[in-house]
Parts: structure tokens; sequence; C-alpha cells
């Protein structure tokens, strides 16, 4: 039950090149920033990224970007990264850009086995293009297929020896989700104590959906913008 690795770099291991990875995280908000160092690290290339934003150019899946390990994101939001454009309008970077909410449910679907859903997020714009498109109660929805990846990373603020975690806050936001799509899901923690330390009722994430969990070494959180009078 025992499911401590000592670092970032062995919680990794495993991951290579086209593999297709969630990464949990809004803006710089819950990003596995040790699991992204130890990739750039790494050199694995050709990936496929899930996540809900692309970083920025100088930190978080912005590392990866720069290095030309991404092959594709998958995402919501990308609007921070200058590197992101340029590569998208270059043809370097193939990009699937999803509703935000859709997104979301996409990847919990994955987590709980549900093979497809209908939203109407995206009918009558590019997003229905390709896609089935059926009415609900007078009203038109796209069907849209569950994400699952080979390996979820998440951030958690506290988490057990047994893969136990706790969210804290607007770091929840993908983790939650993420963390039960992927065929094996990697915690880094801000805390990790002895297992029977947590609250039963405060876990967010069952251990059950966690195979490898560490201490991250390095706790840089940073914001994407500062906004102050003059």
């Amino acid at each position: 039950m025992n499911k401590v690795v000592n670092d970032a770099k062995e919680a990794i291991r495993g991951i290579a090149d086209n593999m297709t990875l969630m990464l949990g995280g809004f803006g710089l908000s819950g990003i596995p920033e040790n699991c992204i160092a130890a990739l750039v690290e790494s050199d694995v290339k050709g990936l496929t990224c899930i996540s809900n934003n692309a970083g920025v150019d100088e930190f978080g899946l912005g590392l990866l970007l720069k290095k030309h390990q991404i092959r594709k994101m998958i995402s919501s939001y990308v609007g921070e990264n200058a590197e992101f454009e340029r590569q998208l309008l270059s043809g370097e970077l193939e990009v699937e850009l999803i509703p935000q909410g859709t997104l979301a449910e996409r990847c919990r679907a994955g987590g709980a086995g549900i093979p497809a859903f209908f939203v109407p997020a995206g009918y009558g714009s590019e997003v229905a293009d390709g896609k089935e498109i059926r009415e609900f109660n007078g009203k038109m929805h796209l069907l849209e297929h569950a994400l699952t990846a080979d390996f979820a990373i998440v951030k958690a603020w506290k988490g057990d020896t047994h893969g136990n975690l706790i969210y804290r806050h607007t770091a929840n936001n993908f983790n939650q989700a993420m963390a039960t799509a992927g065929k094996i899901t990697i915690a880094e923690v801000e805390e990790l104590v002895p297992a029977g330390t947590l609250d039963p009722n405060q876990i967010h994430t069952p251990g059950i959906f966690v195979q490898r969990i560490f201490q991250a070494s390095s706790l840089e959180k940073r914001i994407e913008f500062v906004t102050t009078r003059s």
C-alpha cells in the first residue's frame, strides 16, 4: 500500500515518447511543476498533453513547449503563452481547443468509465465539425467522447502514503477529475503525511486512484498577472 517515491524523477519513470498525459492545474494554480521540470530534463518527446492551459513561456507546460517536447495540446485556454501561439501558427503544434466545461466533463467521464455524452456547448461553431448532433428537449447537442491518459499528473495540498489526496481552494480545479482518468496517476503534494492522518471526510481523491506519490521539493507559486493601483 505504500505508494511513496523519492522524487519527481522517480515518479515519472515509464513516461515515454508519444504518450498521452493529463496535467492538472488552472493557469499556474495547482500545476504539478516538479513533475513538469522532471519531464523537461528527461527529454521525452512527441507528447499529447491534456491540460486546461499551456502554462506561460517560462513556467509550467511552457517549458515543455520551449523544448518542442509536446506534439499536441488538448486544452481550453491558451492565451498566455507566446511560444504556444508561434508553434500553432507555424504548424509545429497540433491543437484541439475545447470549451472549458466540456473539457472538465470529458476528463471526469473518462475517470467514471462513461465513454461519451451529449452537451450543448459548441453547437453552431467550429467545435461541432465532424461530431454527431442530436436534439434533446428542443435543444441541439454534440456528442463528446471521454478523455483518458497513459499518465495523469496532479498536485495536491496534502496526501498520505496510501495516496489519499486533499486539494486546497482553487488548486482543486482539474486535478480531482484528472486523477481518476489516468492508467497511472502521479501525485505531488505539498505535505506528505502517514496513512490514517487525514480526516476521511475531507479527502477529495481516494488513494485507489493514485499509484505514485511524493512530497514536492519545490513549491514555487507564481501569479500570472499582478494588477495594482498606481
